[in-house]
This record gives structure tokens, C-alpha cells and sequence, in this order.
């Protein structure tokens, strides 16, 4: 099967090259970069020297890629209000796309409006998505055309919590997400707050009180417990490359740490993906990354009567590249794991 990267320069694109160019099902046969046009896809990506990739940037052009006969699926690895302007052609096209930008992920159109500044650009085609975490998703999505994939710090909050509230385990008022994510969540940008002299041994909160992730948390998480969700949502730049770190504290109710990791049993017995550590043992950024994993923990404080959940995740790869090629894995019916680990 023969897959494309519209927006393959940027971090996710480049994760996304990595992925699809070793993947054992699929040719990696186009990328789009408008600022890397007809050079060669190593100028952008050095990494990639010496291996079999030897593609040339196109220009982003969505009018010329809906044409591109032979491929069955593209990847968007756009910033959210130019992602939609691809994906309606394509669409319109036949083909089915993976989108990592935010342009799909919220059901409301207000909801974006209210978060995003601007009107939703293509409504009707907003009705038409299937917001998909593999793991948290039943079957049946697979007959979409339009997937979006989710946020790193939405999945990274998202995979402890879900199967708790479905469960009735938690309750969903008094949830508080603190977060701190590697400074290639923003993407890359020549910016004083991103340099290095401004990140090495320093960390701060920002997007306070409503980052932008605080809409697609909510609403997945509202959906989970069949009742409205308010959580305070507080992420922090660190200075790491990659990685995101979530403590989550939520309100305890019984205490019932047991039924907590019952829950997390259950819910991801078959999920490669997810892994579940004993209370106590804490997950950390740097055994995550490189690699589609989720690692969880969750701990009991009886003084505060709260249970306090970790979670970590790569931010490029389950948080962005990786997730999307594994929802393509499972969409196509190839092994989930494949291309992953």
C-alpha cells in the first residue's frame, strides 16, 4: 500500500518518515514540504542517509495531491486551520486520511471557535471524523475515511482516566492534570522561549488556565463518564527534547486502589501499547521514549483521600506519529504492532 506525509519537515513528519520508510506494509511514495520543495528528503531529515527513502519534497499543493492515483492513504502533519484545506480534497478524492492536527478532534464547532479563535473551517466534514485512541475506541470506526488523531497530552491523560470513569471507579468532578511536556511539543520554531540558552535547567507553565488540549481532554473525558467534566489543566515546558510526564490527581471516593487496577486490567489485557506498573513504581520520560508506549502507575493517599496517577508517553510518537501509524495499522488490518515498538 502506497501512503504520502503532507507536512513531512516538521517533528511529527519527520516521525512519520522514520515509521513509514521501515514499515514492512506499506511504501512510503510521497512527502510535501513547502519550504524543503524538490530537495532531497535527506536535506530535511540527515537521519534517513543511507537508508532506501530516496524521495524528493513536493510542493503542498492539495489540489495536485488528490490526483496522486496510486495512494491510498495521507498522513496530515499540518498546524490546525491549514490541516482542513488538504483534507476536503482528498476526501472529495476517495482517499482516507490520518489528520494530527486539531482541525478534527472536537465534535463542537463552538468548542473550537471558543479554543482555536477562528470559525471551524469545514463543518460538514468535521460530522464525518472519528476521533480514535486504538485502545480506547470500539470497533467499528474502521468504515471512517476521515480519522482524527488524538493530542499527546489529551492520550497521556486520556488512557489512565477513561477506563475509570467508565467504570464508575472515579468520580468526575475535582480532576487536576499537571503536565510537562519536551519543548518539541511546539513544534519547530525559532523563538526566544524555545532556544536553548531558555530551556536548559529551566521549566514554566504556560497556555494557563485554558490550553488549547483542555478542549478535546474534556470532551473525550465527559463522553467517558456520561456526565460533564471540569478538570484543571496546568502543562509545563521542561527541558527535555521529548517525553510527556501527567500526574493526575482525582478524588479517591473509597480509596479502592484494587478496583483502580482492575479496571486498568480489563481495559488493557490486549493492548500492546500499554503498560501497567505497580503503585509505587512511577513512570518515567526516558524509558518511553523512542518508543508507542504508555507507561501508568497510580498510588493511594489516604491522607488526602485522592488517588494520584503518573503517566508517560513520547509526545512524537504515541503522542503524534506513532499513534497515527498505528491506527493505520489497525484501519488497513495489518498487526498492530508493525513498523511500532
Amino acid at each position: 500500500m502506497k501512503v504520502g506525509i503532507i507536512g513531512a519537515s516538521g517533528y511529527s513528519g519527520e516521525e512519520l518518515v522514520r515509521l513509514l520508510d521501515a514499515h514492512p506494509e506499506v511504501e512510503l511514495s510521497v512527502v510535501t514540504s513547502r519550504s524543503f520543495k524538490g530537495r532531497h528528503i535527506t536535506e530535511a531529515i540527515p537521519s534517513l542517509r543511507g537508508k532506501a527513502c530516496d524521495l524528493v519534497f513536493q510542493d503542498s499543493d492539495p489540489v495536485q495531491l488528490a490526483q496522486q492515483e496510486t495512494v491510498d492513504l495521507f498522513f496530515l502533519a499540518l498546524p490546525h486551520g491549514v490541516a482542513s484545506g488538504f483534507a476536503r480534497p482528498l476526501i472529495d478524492a476517495g482517499k482516507k486520511v490520518i489528520d494530527l492536527s486539531a482541525d478534527f478532534r472536537l465534535n463542537s464547532p463552538e468548542l473550537y471557535e471558543e479554543y482555536y479563535g477562528s470559525s471551524h473551517p469545514d463543518i460538514d466534514l468535521l460530522k464525518k471524523a472519528v476521533y480514535i485512541i486504538p485502545e480506547l475506541k470500539a470497533n467499528g470506526w474502521q468504515d471512517a475515511q476521515l480519522i482524527a488523531c488524538p493530542g499527546c497530552y489529551p492520550t497521556s491523560v486520556q488512557i489512565p482516566l477513561v477506563p475509570l470513569l467508565r467504570d464508575r471507579v472515579m468520580g468526575a468532578q475535582g480532576i487536576v492534570v499537571n503536565a510537562f511536556s519536551g519543548v518539541s511539543g511546539a513544534g519547530k520554531k525559532v523563538s526566544d522561549d524555545f532556544m536553548f540558552c531558555a530551556r536548559s535547567e529551566s521549566a514554566k507553565a504556560y497556555g494557563l488556565p485554558k490550553h488549547r488540549h483542555l478542549s478535546e481532554i474534556e470532551e473525550q473525558l465527559t463522553e467517558a463518564a456520561d456526565a460533564k467534566v471540569v478538570l484543571q489543566f496546568s502543562p509545563h515546558l521542561a527541558p527535555m527534547r521529548r517525553g510527556i510526564i501527567a500526574t493526575i490527581t482525582v478524588p479517591a471516593g473509597e480509596g479502592n486502589l484494587e478496583a483502580l487496577y482492575a479496571s486498568w486490567r480489563e481495559a488493557y489485557m490486549d493492548c500492546p501499547f500499554v503498560t501497567i506498573l505497580e503503585s509505587g513504581n512511577f513512570p518515567d520520560s526516558q524509558y518511553v521514549m523512542g518508543t508507542n508506549r504508555v507507561d501508568i502507575s497510580a498510588v493511594y493517599d489516604p491522607r488526602t483521600k485522592n488517588f494520584v496517577i503518573t503517566a508517560a508517553l513520547d509526545n512524537l510518537l504515541k503522542g503524534a506519529g506513532g499513534q497515527a501509524v498505528q491506527i493505520m495499522n489497525l484501519w488497513f488490518g495489518f498487526s498492530e504492532t508493525a513498523g511500532l515498538v
